[in-house]
């Protein structure tokens, strides 16, 4: 049974970083919501020239995404909610 139990908990463990992950998302593209704006207005109106029309804007907003989606972000994350669970005990991400 002690199998069954570490199979469960390990499958909460991944609700909760799935759940972290897109919170994660959430607030990259939040804070990249500048970056995003200025590559839509260059991709507005064009087709397959977007892929080098706007290799800047593109390379701008993936920069910046990936300064807040990256794993020591996540990693950070999960420690602060352990934290967070450590003191509170059970709660949502």
């Amino acid at each position: 049974m002690g199998y069954v139990q570490e199979a469960r908990e390990n499958h909460v463990k991944k609700k909760v970083e799935e759940a972290l992950r897109s919170k994660m998302k959430q607030k990259a593209l939040k804070e990249c919501d500048y970056y995003t704006s200025r590559y839509a207005e260059c991709a507005t109106g064009r087709t397959f020239s977007v892929v080098w029309q706007c290799r800047k804007q593109a390379k701008e907003l993936n920069d910046c995404l990936h300064h807040y989606t990256n794993d020591a972000v996540l990693e950070e994350m999960k420690r602060e909610y352990a934290l967070n669970q450590e003191g509170k005990g059970p709660a949502k991400p």
